[in-house]
């Protein structure tokens, strides 16, 4: 291996090394506490090194935030590879949600990181995520969902798509906030999933279009 191989290698792993430490600290500590000099001493660098990699504190953590979003949306896309009706998409997406909030930290990543770059959030218009493309993907994965469920009838045709959307990510985001303080062993306990999505459910509900039979929007069992 040549020099200018052995460099970039080097450089690799270095950024990897940063990126690791500051998603192990978020988890550990809470985004608000972290510090770019916490990053430095857990990855064993110097805090300029850190700052040669990172310029500030908002663009490392956007970068982590886009890793996990972009691990769900490929969780995801793994059960939308066939064309789906809205509901079954819905019901998808949320198992896709309780199965990483259970077996990984990627939900939590991606709320609190969020939260703390755009504290507006989910209260904010959808057309300004610009900066983080595979969120925004998240976002218009939702928001087309709804969509859709209005277009098969199942959601009120008023229903405020963006607005529905906004109100999801909200409750996505008190969920995870509340998880956040719970041992990982304890996250996918079945009253914790069956609470979880009792609330789902009745979100859902509140979306129905009026006179429609409750038992098609049952997003408990698949």
């Amino acid at each position: 291996m040549g020099i200018t191989e052995r460099r970039e290698r080097e450089k690799t792993e270095r950024r990897k090394s940063i990126l690791d430490s500051a998603r192990k600290l978020i988890l550990l500590q809470g985004v608000q506490r972290v510090s770019m000099e916490d990053i430095a001493r857990n990855a064993e660098l110097s805090k300029a090194t850190v700052y040669l990699y990172f310029p500030n504190k908002e663009i490392l953590f956007n970068e982590i935030c886009e890793e996990a979003a972009r691990v769900f949306l490929e969780y995801f896309r793994n059960f939308t590879e066939n064309k789906l009706s809205g509901i079954s998409a819905l019901r998808f997406l949320w198992q896709g949600y309780v199965e990483l909030f259970g077996n990984s930290d990627e939900m939590i990543i991606i709320f609190q990181v969020r939260n703390y770059l755009y504290p507006g959030m989910p209260i904010v218009s959808l057309d300004e995520q610009s900066k983080s493309p595979n969120v925004d993907a998240i976002l218009a994965a939702i928001k087309n969902i709804i969509d859709q469920c209005k277009a098969e009838k199942v959601f009120d045709p008023q229903l405020d798509s963006v607005m529905a959307t906004r109100f999801l990510l909200l409750m996505f985001s008190v969920i995870v906030e509340n998880a956040a303080r719970i041992p990982v062993q304890d996250r996918k306990s079945p009253a914790i999933i069956n609470e979880m999505t009792s609330a789902f459910q009745i979100i859902i509900r509140g979306f129905a279009r009026e006179g429609i039979d409750h038992s098609r929007l049952n997003i408990g069992n698949l």
